[in-house]
């Protein structure tokens, strides 16, 4: 016979990996600020995936 389903433990599980989560990301950000103070990493990485970010290109017969 299977077990009898224990929603409170799954409940915990969840809860569990979820504050997980949220701690690794706490940590990276504090580290991301840390090495920005330091002036390891002057400028945020994450301008290569906004939208104006990207290098303007030239088509064939030298039009923007």
């Amino acid at each position: 016979m299977a077990f009898k389903v224990n929603y409170n433990q799954q409940r915990a599980e969840r809860n569990r990996a979820k504050q997980a989560k949220k701690d690794a990301k706490l940590r990276e950000r504090e580290e991301e600020v840390a090495r920005r103070k330091a002036g390891l990493d002057p400028a945020p990485a994450d301008t290569a995936g906004e939208p104006g970010a990207e290098a303007p290109t030239e088509h064939s017969d030298g039009t923007p």
